[in-house]
């Protein structure tokens, strides 16, 4: 199994390239392509800026290795405890048992599910911690004691949909293996009761895990076959339909420009363009699909382009005009939270790019203010503030060290 030193090496000698040459080509100091190709840890964001001017797929040089040894994580486990009991319960020769008394009314249950995503939403994880344990539970108990038949399909579909919150928060908060199980788990519901677009949206929040884990190449099959079966008439297509197809394909676009793909990337770009312009404004509905899409969602993804191929001025340029200006928003209305304060990173890291800490600091100050544990759990926030730390010849501001301490980051 190659390394990813060789990995790198092999690839810049074929192409007949110094390393001079390379650093030159992807925007990098000689000193970083010095450090991949001595054994240095590199990020994937460097990964695939080297990829790009190696003309190869970002994932060509990923390498599977023995992992560090894992730390002491001062006590962290034992905070998601009573979810993981609740979604992961020890499975022996006969069936899991479940408590009859904690089967509830499904209209009850799914009132909680969707108060819960309020919370989620609402930045206030804490709370979504505490409640989705006993709505996962409820969820297996009432499919546990439905008769079969309708009263148990209706039974499972709700338990998916408590399945596909819990994905949902657990991918947020990067618990990466309980979130597998839980889309996993809430995908096969979907599809074992016929629903074939929720199951699609189970398929959207798997693909941003895989994602975060850097899993291009299979993102972009599967978000591709997914979106294909699901693919709506434009003429007669309802809101949660193109909203589904249309976060499917981002999904695609999303995965391809990581993994140096950028011609896959801009057709499914398109695509994501036709859907968002079929909507024609911001549709926010959690029982149809995975989060708000519509033009301007839509036009953030687009600009997370750019600043993944390292137009800093393009950011910029477009980050406050045209679809996520003041007058769109108004018109088009606002896209979700986590994708606005999920573009205004990318603002923030293009500040970082051209030198203006000031702004930087600006755009991460307003996110702290409305959504300060959500940043916490956002690596490209740590990035950007190891940046600034790195950068700033001047002594640190005090709004510089409060952030540096809510990010967990050192100088």
């Amino acid at each position: 199994m190659s390394s990813l030193q060789e990995n790198v090496r092999n690839h810049r000698r074929r192409t007949g390239m110094s390393q001079e040459q390379l650093a030159e080509a992807a925007g990098l100091s000689v000193g970083a392509v010095r450090k991949v190709e001595q054994g240095g840890s590199a990020r994937v964001e460097t990964l695939h800026m080297l990829a790009r001017a190696l003309g190869t797929t970002t994932s060509s040089l990923f390498v599977t290795e023995a992992p560090e040894p894992v730390r002491e994580n001062n006590g962290d486990s034992v905070k998601l405890m009573e979810l993981r009991r609740a979604l992961m319960p020890p499975i022996g020769l006969s069936e899991v048992v479940v408590e009859p008394e904690q089967a509830t009314d499904l209209a009850d249950l799914q009132r909680a599910i969707d108060e819960t995503q309020s919370l989620y939403r609402a930045d206030r994880y804490d709370s979504v911690a505490k409640r989705l344990p006993g709505i996962l539970r409820a969820a297996e108990a009432t499919v546990g004691v439905s008769e079969e038949g309708e009263s148990r399909q209706r039974a499972v579909i709700v338990r998916a949909c408590a399945f596909f919150l819990a994905g949902k928060y657990l991918t947020q908060v990067r618990r990466n293996d309980m979130a597998y199980h839980a889309l996993s788990q809430g995908i096969r519901d979907a599809r074992e009761t016929g629903q074939t677009l929720l199951a699609a949206t189970g398929v959207v929040g798997m693909g941003w895990l895989l994602l975060r884990q850097d899993r291009f190449d299979e993102v972009e099959r599967l978000s591709s076959v997914t979106a294909a079966e699901v693919e709506p008439r434009m003429s007669d297509a309802s809101p949660g339909q193109l909203a589904v197809w249309g976060e499917l394909c981002q999904r695609v676009a999303s995965a391809a420009m990581r993994n140096n793909r950028p011609d896959v990337a801009k057709e499914a770009r398109r695509m994501v363009a036709t859907a968002a312009s079929a909507l024609d404004v911001e549709h926010t509905d959690f029982r149809q699909h995975w989060g708000t899409f519509g033009p301007v969602t839509a036009e953030l993804k687009a600009i997370e382009d750019l600043c993944l191929v390292g137009d800093a001025r393009g950011v910029l340029r477009r980050a406050d005009e045209g679809l996520v200006g003041s007058k769109a928003l108004k018109r088009f209305g606002r896209p979700s939270a986590i994708n606005w304060d999920r573009h205004r990173l990318d603002v923030a890291r293009a500040h970082v790019t051209l030198g203006s800490h000031q702004d930087a600091m600006q755009e991460l100050n307003t996110i702290r203010r409305t959504a300060p544990e959500w940043i916490k759990h956002q690596p490209m926030a740590g990035h950007i503030m190891s940046d600034i730390l790195a950068r700033r010849k001047r002594t640190l501001t005090q709004d510089m060290r409060e952030m540096a301490t809510h990010l967990g980051v050192s100088g």
